[in-house]
């Protein structure tokens, strides 16, 4: 698979994002869950997207790492080369989403996240949104300090817009190396920090890169000039869609989430994907 870099590490273009396997309603076994996670590694796929928060409820809070690291474990070939995002800062009550980018949190959060995930140290911790009871710059300095002290090896954040990017440079220096925002066909506004992004050295992972959409008749209906690519090329629109991601820079590293084997092989498919500049060129304008 065509290989990408987030920081001093060599990653699949193509990620896994684990979400699905523990926030869906109807969320597959966790025998099938596993099964998903061997398919993206099986495929080629060395970046696998979690966080603390991707549960049902509180109760259940860290359900997507453990899932992660049982799969890990589990899987019959070699896994040292796989890179384990991970994020924090989000908080369960109940079923409800909160925040909390203080550091204290973040320090207990982070350390929760390693023991779920049985590291020494984080592969990517990131801050997974701005907390507007937290100053940016405290919750940055927080991860600087995880970072200082060993916990994390790099540190990336979420849902940042380019003045937050540039304080996160400012303070967590050599130790920032991605950014993960929304961006899908339906979903440009964030245009400007993904090219702030590869100016500047940072990978860029977009977070719901099919925009929401997870059946590909609702897709087609979403992104018409994406079918009909997909069509001339005879590929799914998720591919095509995928191959759009990459072809913005190379910074752009796409982690889809799925929840069955076959989408994550389809997903992972997209890596080889050449889309023509006439291609390309409507795609950017449709």
């Amino acid at each position: 698979m065509q290989q990408r870099r987030i920081g001093d590490r060599t990653v699949s273009a193509i990620g896994l994002g684990a979400m699905p396997l523990s926030t869906k309603e109807d969320r597959p076994s966790p025998e099938d869950a596993e099964a998903v996670v061997h398919a993206a590694l099986d495929a080629g796929v060395t970046l696998i997207d979690t966080a603390d928060a991707y549960a049902r409820d509180e109760a259940e809070f860290g359900h997507n790492e453990e899932l992660v690291a049982r799969a890990l474990r589990s899987y019959g070939g070699d896994t040292s080369s796989v890179l384990v995002a991970t994020k924090g800062g989000h908080t369960r009550d109940g079923r409800e989403w909160g925040l909390d980018g203080s550091p204290g949190y973040l320090r207990r959060a982070c350390e929760g996240s390693l023991r779920r995930l049985g590291v020494e140290a984080i592969d990517l911790y990131q801050f997974h949104r701005p907390d507007p009871a937290t100053p940016w710059d405290v919750s940055m300095a927080a991860l600087r300090s995880l970072y200082d002290d060993g916990l994390v090896r790099a540190v990336g954040v979420s849902n940042a817009d380019i003045p937050q990017i540039d304080a996160a440079r400012a303070i967590l220096g050599e130790a920032l190396v991605a950014v993960q925002n929304q961006f899908s066909p339906g979903y440009r506004s964030s245009a400007v920090e993904l090219a702030h992004c590869a100016e500047h050295g940072l990978a860029w992972l977009p977070w719901s890169p099919f925009g929401g959409v997870s059946r590909a008749g609702d897709l087609d209906a979403a992104a018409p000039e994406f079918a009909a690519v997909a069509g001339e090329l005879g590929v799914s629109v998720y591919q095509v869609t995928l191959a759009w991601h990459l072809a913005q820079a190379d910074a752009v590293v796409p982690i889809p989430g799925a929840s069955r084997p076959e989408s994550i092989r389809d997903s992972a498919a997209a890596a080889d994907l050449r889309l023509t500049d006439d291609q390309l060129t409507r795609l950017t304008g449709s």
